[in-house]
């Protein structure tokens, strides 16, 4: 395995480039620490050199006091000198005690530690120089008593020489105080430089620390918080220009890629709600074709403008080129055209009667070739058969998207149920007017034909009577019969006639109570209705069935019954049995005469409460009249069939 080595330091070459990384990622905090260390190294060295050159002029002071009072003493020395030549011996005592203060001053530490410090300075050889003068010349001088008089020529000039010694001595002793000084200002202003340096390197490190602080630090936060702001306000392409290796370098690239996933993040949001904005248009345009479209069909199923208006929303919506609805004639035969926006149906198709086979002529949901045009053809059908089909041009290559042919099948699955219903519509009607035709049929039957065949018995028996040799009794007989039979028929077609016109209009609580106030207007005889049905609901036709029993039974009750008050009442028990009661406190009902052929109204109450599912009871009231009672299950009446086929038995 080889490795790469400097020639150099002999270091393999990836540690050193794994140091510089390591050190290039720690820039910032490596420039800190030189700044702070370099600020301590400058602080360390200013006061260490200050406290070296505080030692060093240490005591200097008091060496100058002293060396000061080394000229004092001197003088004071000299002075005593000459006075004692003046005054004798006498003040011997007094030189040699100015000579001790002289020495002690001498001998003074403060002189002792100059010379100990620097021992071979300019200080130190005067101060040896003054030593010695002091003790070979000035010293004995001082002390030296001359003999002769005071007038003797050689004592004056000893102590003239004497003052000449101690002049240059003190000369010589200022000339140490000098050193002194000298020595303690240039300490001083060694000082003074020192500091001057120490504050000059101070600010120096202090500004270079701060203008990398400003770029390496300052710039790049404040370019940092203005791309920050801007992608706040929706400015996603802002980069950050302070790239590197250093801390805050890494920083910006790791914004930037930050950055560059939220622009692609945007994007690919922005793209995803046009996406969700567009499905929502859409299918708010399905909608609303939608509601239009059953709108219109509910209204009018089977109306040309109908299906006009809808082709021309399928157009604008789905962008077609032409459409048209055609429709299955009902009883085989060529198809219609509900509507088109092709122009006449024969001017399209090559058989020049696209029309004739439009149910069946393609399979649906396929794309046929047709001129410059593709055409879909869509079925219109409902669960159990297809009614038409609806053409649709596109440009040639078009295809519908997934919504657009969601839409499609539910506009043509809504059609296809109006033309069902349509459809089923007229199958309702038809059946509906073939039920009042029986029902017309078995009230006739019931009546108006029983009562013509017993007149027509009662005619074949006047024949007979009146040829005989005595008719005119039994003539009579018959006659009458026929004058009620006339009477009973009169009135019964005047009841079907009332019965056919009757209007289910309002409710059939309102129904009732005009009915009741009908009868009661007309008898005179107070009539009283209750309805308690509660939990059981009548169909329409079970209404009417139930206002029919009653009219007949209130007809019957204020005709024949010679009642004081009548009582109509509705009632639903636990089982949801539905009870009608009608009973008066006339003369009642005599229970034989019922099976007579002429008690019509009876059969016809019979008949409409079997086709109620339920049976009719007469019965007498215990307290006087009678009391007619119909019962049924509404549930099961609504699975019966109303009233069965009339089949003429007369």
């Amino acid at each position: 395995m080889n490795i790469a080595v400097d020639e150099r330091s002999g270091v393999p070459r990836g540690l050193w480039l794994r140091v510089w990384d390591k050190l290039a990622s720690r820039a910032i905090l490596l420039l800190l620490v030189f700044a702070f260390a370099a600020v301590a190294l400058i602080g360390v060295v200013g006061i260490g050199a200050s406290v070296v050159v505080v030692e060093s002029v240490r005591g200097s002071a008091s060496a100058i006091n002293v060396a000061g009072s080394l000229r004092r003493l001197t003088h004071r020395a000299g002075g005593l000198a000459l006075a004692r030549g003046l005054n004798g011996a006498a003040e011997q005592a007094r030189v040699e005690e100015a000579v001790a203060q002289f020495e002690t001053a001498l001998a003074h530490p403060a002189l002792k530690d100059v010379l100990e410090r620097e021992p071979s300075s300019v200080f130190s050889s005067i101060f040896r120089g003054v030593d010695a003068g002091w003790r070979a010349r000035i010293k004995p001088r001082l002390l030296e008593i001359p003999t002769p008089g005071e007038d003797d020529p050689l004592a004056v000039g000893h102590y003239q020489a004497l003052l000449g010694e101690v002049d240059a001595f003190a000369e010589q002793i200022n000339t140490l105080v000098a050193v002194l000084e000298t020595d303690a200002e240039s300490r001083i202003q060694q000082l003074r430089s020192m500091l001057a340096a120490a504050l000059v390197l101070l600010l120096a490190v202090v500004i270079a620390a701060l203008y990398a602080l400003r770029r390496s630090v300052f710039q790049p936060l404040t370019d940092l918080r203005a791309c920050a702001a801007r992608i706040a306000r929706g400015d996603f392409d802002v980069r950050s220009r302070y790239t590197g290796r250093d801390e805050l370098g890494r920083v910006g690239e790791s914004f930037n890629a930050m950055a560059g996933e939220l622009s692609a993040a945007y994007r690919d949001l922005a793209t995803r709600v046009d996406e969700k904005t567009a499905d929502l248009t859409r299918s708010n345009r399905a909608l609303e074709l939608l509601y239009y479209v059953i709108s219109r069909l509910y209204y009018a199923p089977t109306s040309s403008e109908t299906y006009a208006e809808t082709l021309r929303d399928l157009e604008y919506t789905l962008g077609l080129k032409g459409s048209f609805v055609c429709v299955e004639a009902k009883h085989g035969g060529a198809a219609t055209v509900l509507s088109s926006t092709f122009g006449d149906c024969a001017q399209r198709g090559d058989s020049g009667d696209a029309c004739a086979h439009c149910p069946g002529r393609q399979a649906p949901w396929s794309y046929q070739r047709e001129g410059d045009v593709d055409v879909l053809l869509v079925p219109l059908r409902d669960t159990d058969r297809q009614y038409g089909m609806l053409r649709l041009a596109l440009p040639i290559g078009q295809r519908l998207q997934d919504w657009e042919r969601t839409l499609l099948e539910a506009v043509s699955r809504h059609m296809g149920i109006a033309l069902g219903i349509s459809h089923q519509s007229e199958r309702d009607r038809l059946l509906a007017l073939q039920e009042e035709r029986s029902i017309i049929a078995r009230e006739l039957h019931d009546s108006l034909a029983q009562s013509l065949s017993f007149m027509k018995i009662q005619v074949s028996l006047l024949a007979p009577a009146l040829a005989g040799p005595q008719p005119r009794d039994e003539a009579q007989a018959i006659l009458a019969d026929l004058r009620e039979g006339i009477n009973a028929a009169y009135r019964q077609l005047r009841e079907l006639l009332a019965t056919f016109r009757l209007r289910m209009e309002g409710d059939f609580a309102r129904l009732l109570g005009n009915t009741i106030a009908e009868y009661a207007g007309r008898s005179g005889i107070p009539i009283d209705l209750d309805i308690q049905l509660g939990r059981c609901h009548l169909s329409p036709n079970q209404e009417i069935h139930v206002l029919h029993i009653i009219r007949e039974a209130l007809s019957n009750a204020t005709r024949h019954a010679q009642a004081s008050r009548i009582h109509v009442g509705l009632s639903c028990d636990g089982d949801g049995e539905v009870s009608v009661v009608v009973e008066d406190d006339g003369k009642g009902l005599d229970i034989p005469s019922l099976a007579e052929p002429h008690h019509f109204g009876l059969s016809i109450m019979s008949e409409r409460a079997h086709g109620l599912g339920g049976l009719l009871d007469v019965q007498p009231r215990p307290a006087g009249g009678t009391r007619i009672v119909v019962r049924f299950h509404p549930q099961a009446a609504e699975t019966s069939s109303s009233f069965p086929a009339f089949t003429d038995a007369s």
